[in-house]
């Protein structure tokens, strides 16, 4: 494996951090610029949305440029970002700072697959992709933690500066290591565009929003959840973030593992397991042994949904799946930014800390029924397939005098 994908995962590593930790510093910001838990909430939903608007545009603005330079670029947005959210003087510049950073993370990692496969022979894509997004596992592992206690120990501005500091080793890393990328073709958006006409395709995304959003309806007010309810000390909060980062990294590889297998029963698995998990949570976050293993468990069932829906959408919208593969990475963060919304309102009203979590369950069991439909309309379509290829027996097409008479229409799906 060559030294350039290094560089790839000091970034993604970089951008998992920036993302996550702000969840484990929530309290330290919101004392600090003297706001609300629910008001430094909008911290998470507006990096979120600047995920949603950021990846499609990027990712059509990089075919302009070569791969390269658009991967700088990306980092450097990152950089300045987290540098304004550092010294930001009052919460509106540093809620400007995190969607400034948020603009580089979707086009990244999905420019960064492209350059991470083309950088090493056609037998070892896989593992140069996922040696790329190793950089993001790790950053819930490590990076979010560690984050989390620097911010509690020399404030939270320190941890941006950190983080920018990563940024700045990942833009030199690309600079210096990866070779230069060819400019790619332009991409005909009209083409691109046409993916989203099947309703599989939206199906896809709207599970990604609401099943991950499930997640971060729970995990974005951790916080406040873990000390004021369970009765975790501040430091404890570190480790519990490792608990869900360790959670993540196992759920990732075992929904990686299975995607390939039994996608559709592997996502009704897991779906409906998180949405019981999420509603469990509203009970169990009143102690702190099961609060612990209830927080690696939605780490392990949230980011299992994470490789079956994007291979989701990828699989139907085979033809064009670049656009479609950005938007699905936005999805995920409009889940984030949805949820952690939802959430603050309910805090917001008076139900107390744990009530994020019962919007959470609503939220994963509102994709599984979307997963059950999006199964049962593929069987539907396949059934249909299959009679006008001529695959309906002999004596059931003897009993049905009309069938010539009233051709099946076949659905065109992508």
């Amino acid at each position: 494996m060559p030294l350039a994908l290094l560089a790839l995962a000091i970034g993604a590593f970089g951008i998992g951090t920036t993302e996550f930790v702000i969840m484990g510093l929530l309290p330290e910001v919101a004392a600090d610029y003297g706001v609300s838990i629910p008001t430094a909430g909008f911290l998470v939903t507006g990096y979120a949305l600047g995920v949603v608007l950021g990846a499609p545009l990027m990712t059509v603005l990089g075919t302009r440029i070569s791969r390269k330079r658009m991967l700088m670029l990306l980092m450097g947005l990152f950089i300045a970002g987290n540098v304004i959210s550092a010294v930001a003087p009052v919460f509106g510049v540093m809620l400007a700072g995190r969607i400034v950073a948020s603009l580089a993370h979707g086009a990244f990692f999905g420019i960064g697959a492209v350059v991470a496969a083309g950088l090493v022979a056609p037998a070892k894509k896989a593992g140069a992709i996922a040696m790329m997004f190793t950089g993001l596992t790790v950053a819930n592992v490590v990076g979010v933690p560690l984050g989390t206690l620097v911010g509690q120990n020399f404030g939270w501005r320190t941890t941006f500066f950190v983080v920018a500091g990563l940024g700045v080793l990942g833009l030199l890393g690309i600079a210096k290591l990866l070779p230069e990328q060819p400019r790619p073709e332009g991409v005909r958006l009209r083409h691109e565009l046409a993916a989203f006409r099947n309703v599989q395709v939206l199906l896809a995304m709207a599970m990604t929003v609401l099943g991950f959003g499930g997640v971060f309806a729970a995990i974005t007010y951790i916080t406040p959840m873990m000390t004021d309810v369970a009765g975790f000390a501040d430091t404890s909060v570190t480790w519990l973030l490792v608990l869900f980062g360790l959670g993540m990294v196992g759920g990732n590889l075992i929904g990686g593992r299975y995607a390939d297998r039994r996608l559709m029963p592997m996502l009704y698995v897991t779906l409906g397991s998180l949405a019981v998990v999420l509603t469990l949570f509203t009970f169990t976050a009143h102690n702190k042994i099961a609060a612990a293993v209830t927080t690696l468990l939605i780490g392990a069932l949230g980011f299992a949904t994470v490789p079956p829906l994007q291979k989701r959408v990828l699989d139907q919208a085979a033809g064009a799946p670049t656009l479609a593969s950005a938007v699905n990475i936005g999805a995920f963060n409009l889940g984030n930014a949805l949820a952690a919304w939802l959430g603050g309102i309910v805090i917001a009203s008076g139900l107390g800390y744990t009530a994020p979590n019962w919007v959470g369950g609503a939220l994963a069991a509102a994709a599984l029924v979307l997963a059950i439909v999006s199964g049962s309309l593929e069987r539907r379509t396949t059934a249909r397939g299959r009679l006008a290829a001529g695959s309906v027996p002999a004596a059931s097409a003897a009993s049905t005098p009309s069938a010539e008479q009233e051709p099946v229409s076949v659905p065109a799906h992508r």
